[in-house]
């Protein structure tokens, strides 16, 4: 059998079709990643009672099961308790899930990370525990973490692929639908390959972007210093406000 590339541009057109879903629940589930994610590190940094150990049970549950797993049971699973979603939200709800529990631990990681020394210099100045974490701990923590966070936001993408298995009509399921009815298995699965390759290059160079945009100083992490010093300038703003 020939290799068919005209196949290819003929198919384009539906393909496309899936694409956009794919970017459309891609970026909703990237976006409620970012804030359960931010949410719940904070929840753990601040050490809340009872709800830091939610997050943390939430965490481990959906960080050593499969994906496909939260899925099915949320799809099949949920109606019988008289919960039922359409497969649009189901794929949103549960990429959004498993990102956001990934997410906490990128930002809790760079929450920890932020030097003990400008905690306590927000602390001297007077600012209570939580405008600590609001001015100081999580815009610091979120430019460490964003690196690892961005990675996450990338298997987001990839992994909305698994909305197949309930129907989803995202870029996967087009290109498997194409298959059992025109049997080009190869000139598909080459296609989806390469507009797959494309979304993430293209989704890795605006994440990269954004952590240029972010403009990080690793010495204002480790020691309060830098042009100005975090710590002077948030003391400034605080005087200005007062």
């Amino acid at each position: 059998m020939s290799f068919d590339f005209g196949y290819i541009i003929q198919t384009l057109p539906v393909l496309m079709v899936g694409l956009k879903m794919t970017v459309f629940i891609s970026v909703l589930a990237i976006l409620f990643s970012l804030l359960i994610g931010l949410s719940g590190a904070a929840a753990r940094t601040l050490k809340v009672p009872v709800v830091s150990r939610i997050v943390a049970v939430y965490v481990d549950i959906i960080r050593n099961t499969p994906l496909l797993v939260h899925v099915f049971f949320v799809y099949f699973g949920l109606p019988i308790i008289g919960i039922k979603l359409d497969a649009v939200t189901v794929g949103i709800v549960t990429l959004s899930l498993w990102g956001g529990a990934f997410a906490v631990e990128n930002f809790r990681g760079g929450t920890d990370a932020v030097s003990k020394s400008l905690i306590e210099s927000g602390e001297s100045l007077g600012l209570s525990r939580w405008q600590v974490v609001r001015h100081i701990i999580v815009p610091l923590g979120f430019r460490i973490s964003f690196p690892a966070f961005s990675n996450t936001a990338v298997s987001v993408i990839k992994n909305s692929a698994y909305m197949t298995g309930i129907g989803v009509v995202e870029l996967t399921f087009v290109a498997v639908d194409r298959m059992a009815y025109d049997f080009k298995t190869y000139e598909m699965l080459l296609a989806i390959a390469v507009i797959y390759l494309a979304l993430i290059w293209g989704a890795s160079y605006l994440f990269s972007r954004i952590e240029r945009r972010l403009d990080f100083n690793k010495k204002t992490v480790k020691g309060g210093k830098g042009r100005g010093g975090f710590v002077e300038k948030l003391a400034l703003s605080f005087r200005r406000g007062n």
